[in-house]
């Protein structure tokens, strides 16, 4: 009985006392050393990164448009597609449409003056109008008529008629050289180089078609070249009374090839007085056989092949500076009248200012005609 009761009192005891405290790891009395149970972390899932042209399923809920970036040059379009009878958005990438540079307008030499700020009862294109009465020399109608400008093409009429009053062989072999390449404006030709012709025939294409490298061979070939050609066009230009005229070559090319509308009319009256030039300046069509190939030319005026009109002689003319030019004496009832239209704009508005031109003098009349003058002051 002793003997249970000093068991009984000693459990009791310990319950009491409640369990004994761990001791440390580097207790010094050496005990048994007791580690405590760690409790295991859950460690969080790492998100990884997604490329940006890895696909994302496309689901019945997911509506939206992928969200992957896009390269500049692409686009993303939405179609609808059927699977097993399930409607199902699919995006497709396709190259985006390149988005092309503004380009600013090309300013004339006109504009740049302020020409284009004249207003005038037919609302012509060109910012320079001259009309005059071939007989009588009546002005019918003026724009800015006295204002230098570059003339273009319209160069070559000059040309046409130095290389005819010099009286030069016009059966003579021209040759097209490197020289009669353009280098300024980069202009194209159908004639190469090595290409031979006659004077007469380079004379015809310059004229009809304004073939850049058949005016060249024409100054380049007339006695002393080049230099003598010019000097002598701006002698004519001179004995003719254009005195806001000024040539620096045969072409037209160079902008610095300068003349009023009023001197244009006066170079017309003059030129018209060779058949020749009559003749090659209004032909719809010619061919010449460079070194035996035969080439087939056009006029640049398709009005010499419109019926509606009697055009006893003509001459177009474009660059960027110059504009849309047109020259010619044309018959309106019966009375030959010159026109003069520079710096137009548009590729075929001088044609379209013309015949609005003609339109107004017919309904206007010989009797009831009467002068209209603007000028850029006028406004």
């Amino acid at each position: 009985m002793l003997k249970f009761a000093l068991a009984m009192i000693t459990t009791l005891f310990f319950v009491l006392a409640g369990p004994a405290p761990v001791q440390a790891q580097n207790s010094p009395s050496g005990a048994k050393k007791v580690v405590a149970k760690k409790t295991p972390v859950k460690k969080a899932p790492v998100k990884r990164p997604v490329a940006a042209h890895a696909k994302r399923p496309q689901t019945a809920n997911r509506r939206a448009a992928p969200q992957a970036s896009l390269d500049r040059r692409e686009k993303l379009v939405k179609k609808v597609a059927v699977v097993n009878g399930k409607r199902r958005v699919v995006y497709h990438r396709v190259a985006a449409m390149p988005t092309l540079p503004v380009v600013p307008p090309v300013l004339t030499a006109g504009d740049i003056a302020g020409l284009n700020l004249t207003q005038d009862p037919l609302a012509l294109k060109s910012n320079v109008a001259f009309v005059v009465d071939q007989a009588s020399s009546q002005v019918l109608f003026e724009k800015n008529s006295s204002v230098a400008l570059p003339i273009a093409s319209v160069t070559k009429l000059m040309t046409s008629l130095v290389v005819v009053e010099a009286r030069l062989n016009m059966e003579e072999t021209l040759e097209v050289t490197d020289e009669d390449v353009d280098r300024e404006k980069h202009s194209s030709s159908r004639l190469r180089v090595g290409a031979q012709l006659s004077r007469d025939d380079m004379l015809h294409i310059a004229l009809m078609s304004s073939e850049n490298r058949a005016a060249s061979a024409l100054g380049r070939n007339y006695p002393g070249g080049l230099p003598a050609f010019v000097a002598a066009m701006n002698a004519k230009a001179r004995s003719l009374g254009m005195l806001d005229t000024h040539y620096v070559d045969s072409t037209g090319l160079s902008s610095r090839n300068v003349a009023s509308a009023r001197d244009l009319a006066k170079l017309v009256v003059a030129a018209y007085q060779y058949p020749i030039i009559r003749q090659y300046s209004t032909d719809a069509k010619y061919m010449v056989e460079p070194s035996g190939h035969a080439l087939q030319y056009a006029s640049s005026n398709r009005l010499v092949a419109s019926k509606d009109w009697d055009i006893g002689l003509q001459k177009t003319g474009y660059i960027n500076e110059a504009g849309h030019c047109l020259v010619m004496l044309t018959k309106i009832d019966g009375r030959s009248v010159v026109m003069v239209f520079l710096d137009s704009k548009g590729k075929l508005s001088h044609v379209g200012d013309a015949a609005r031109m003609r339109k107004w003098l017919s309904e206007q009349g010989p009797q009831n005609l009467t002068r209209v003058k603007m000028r850029a002051d006028q406004g």
